[in-house]
Parts: structure tokens; sequence; C-alpha cells
């Protein structure tokens, strides 16, 4: 199954690995999950992960292999709903790829089912996939 994860999960992963956000991360680590980017959400999630000092970006960079980037493109500015224009690329990619988005960012949570994408909080993601908690 593809995905698109947002910055905001990634963190969440990085201080509680056991977490729902954790659980998703190692998904895509082992192959059960495939991680969709693109180098505008790559760029995004590893400038956000590297301002924060107890994460180490670079634990992360294998999971943006080459099998999961997107290179179509996207339309961040047909998402002008979502308050914060760092978050439209995410759901832009999700939106252009067909698959769902994962976040715990309130900017796409409140605005979901208005978006042409379907947005899951990591929780909500893994209790609808138990095979991502095994």
């Amino acid at each position: 199954m593809n995905i698109v994860i947002d910055t905001n999960v990634f963190v969440g992963a990085a201080f509680s690995p056991a977490s729902s956000s954790g659980q998703i991360l190692a998904a895509v680590a082992d192959g059960r999950l495939q991680l969709v980017w693109d180098d505008a959400t790559r760029g995004e999630t590893m400038r956000v992960l590297a301002k924060i000092p107890p994460i180490d970006e670079d634990e992360f960079v294998d999971l943006f292999d080459d099998d999961g980037h997107f290179d179509g493109s996207t339309t961040p500015e047909d998402f002008e709903i979502v308050a914060d224009p760092a978050d439209r690329k995410f759901a832009a990619l999700a939106a252009a790829a067909d698959v769902v988005l994962i976040s715990n960012d309130s900017d796409l949570l409140d605005v979901r089912d208005e978006l042409p994408v379907q947005v899951q909080t990591p929780s909500e993601f893994v209790s609808s996939r138990p095979e991502v908690s095994s």
C-alpha cells in the first residue's frame, strides 16, 4: 500500500518509536508500506527534522527510496483551503498519487472532509489496518 506521510509523523516516530507514527515508519522500513514522496515533500521533511536537535534526520533517509518517488505534477495551489502553505504540498501529492495522507496536523485534519484526498491520523490509519501493527 502506498501512502504520503506528513512531516509531523516523522517527528512523532522519532520521539516515540512505539507510537502509531513509529509503527507506520517501521512498516515503511520493512516494506509493508511504500512511502510516496516528491522533491518538495522530502525537502520539507528533512528541513524540519534537521531543526530538531535530538532527531538525526539521517535515520530516515532510507525511507525515501526510488520506488516511492513521484515524478508527476502536483498542484499545491489548488489546496488553499489548507491554512498552512507548507502542508499543501503533502495534500497535493497525495491527491496526485491517489493515496492516503497520514498527518497529525490540524490544518489538514480540520478540512479533511473538504479535500479530494483521504487524510487520516496515524492512530486512525494503524487501527484500520492491523497488518501495519503486526
